[in-house]
């Protein structure tokens, strides 16, 4: 199972923009408020209404459907919140353990992940995105990291992590510095440690299965 986890930059500008934003939802999630029952959803039940108007659900050129804006947005705007059904690792692990494609975000707490729904759920990965993905005080928000011009698809890096080691995860972005995975460079390194790991272990088995022939 992997997980589409951080980018923790909170800055200034970031900090008081929040604030704005934190009072107006403020009424929609309230602590006390029920969380929703995981549930398997589909790709299209997931088309929830949860973003702002000029957010939209279209074709892309990286994966079969992207998140799109028909406004132009500035850099460092707060342009969406990734919302779902908080879940534990545990939870998710067990929950899609027979479905290839996940919509889950790491928490920072490292025991916790949003089960994604609404456009955020949509926005596809890239190498060279013009969006960043920053949680705080509990919540992501996906946020412009720069300059975006209306029509644009919306992305972010990924930095998939604790995926099977089977698993590559190909990155299908065409950026000039694609990585050719959604992995975290740190992720990929581990992953390549790890598989020279198991390599090592099958050719000293193999060696010792000749000798006691």
């Amino acid at each position: 199972m992997n997980f589409r986890p951080r980018i923790f930059l909170l800055t200034a500008c970031h900090s008081f923009a929040l604030d704005a934003i934190l009072f107006s939802s403020a009424a929609l999630h309230h602590d006390n408020m029920p969380r929703p029952t995981p549930r398997k959803f589909d790709r299209d039940a997931r088309r929830k209404p949860t973003g702002p108007a000029h957010l939209v659900i279209g074709q892309s050129k990286i994966d079969s459907e992207g998140c799109h804006t028909t406004a132009p947005i500035q850099k460092g705007t707060f342009v969406v919140e990734y919302t779902g059904p908080h879940i534990t690792i545990k939870e998710a692990d067990a929950f899609y353990d027979d479905h290839p494609r996940t919509y889950l975000f790491g928490l920072m707490d490292g025991k916790h992940v949003i089960d994604g729904e609404g456009v955020a759920a949509f926005i596809n990965h890239s190498c060279d995105p013009n969006c960043e993905a920053d949680e705080i005080k509990g919540r992501v928000w996906i946020i412009a990291a720069r300059d975006i011009a209306a029509g644009e698809e919306l992305t972010y890096d990924y930095n998939l992590y604790d995926g099977d080691l089977d698993d590559p995860s190909p990155c299908s972005c065409g950026a000039h510095n694609c990585r050719g995975s959604m992995y975290s460079a740190e992720e990929l390194a581990r992953r390549a440690k790890a598989l020279r790991r198991r390599s090592m272990k099958k050719k000293k088995t193999a060696q010792s299965k000749k000798l006691r022939a």
